[in-house]
């Protein structure tokens, strides 16, 4: 048996693999991962103050993403934008048991988030990153090139072919 907690999640480190193809979009995802493996890399009772920074930046990352969402014709209550909401609660309640004791929740959040985003980034996140060139979208700018090319609030699923 392992000493290592949760052996069979290795750590996620940054690579080409995880990429979506937006420039805007891979920054963010490999600030995300370098914090989360910072995160995974401290002591049960170092990890609460980096552990608010990501959830702070992945809050961000996420209403980006959702900003971009709306600009290119999804629903504002699309599939992607609901899978956000729910990462993001479970995040949040992880720092009031982490308060109440619970000391090596962070870990296994930290674990958990190094297990879905790669799936979350190849699927859900690659699929928006291919809708928005397909209609033009520059995610620096936040601008369309054409808005006539994006019908408002159409799509209601993820951008991925993944996604039911």
């Amino acid at each position: 048996m392992s000493t290592e907690p949760f052996p069979d999640i290795p750590p996620l480190y940054w690579s080409d693999a995880l990429a979506t193809g937006d420039a805007r979009m891979d920054e963010t995802h490999e600030e995300f991962v370098t914090q989360l493996a910072a995160l995974r890399a401290l002591p049960h009772d170092q990890q609460l103050a980096p552990y608010r920074a990501l959830v702070a930046h992945t809050r961000e990352h996420f209403a980006r993403e959702e900003r971009w969402m709306v600009a290119v014709g999804f629903a504002p209550d699309n599939c992607h934008a609901s899978h956000h909401r729910q990462i993001l609660d479970t995040m949040r309640a992880v720092e009031e048991h982490y308060l109440q004791g619970d000391h090596e929740i962070i870990e296994r959040m930290a674990a958990a988030l190094a297990e879905w985003f790669p799936m979350h980034a190849q699927t859900m996140d690659a699929g928006l990153a291919q809708h928005m060139r397909t209609v033009g979208f520059d995610s620096r700018s936040e601008t369309l090139a054409d808005p006539g090319r994006v019908r408002p609030a159409t799509m209601t699923g993820c951008g991925s072919v993944h996604c039911s």
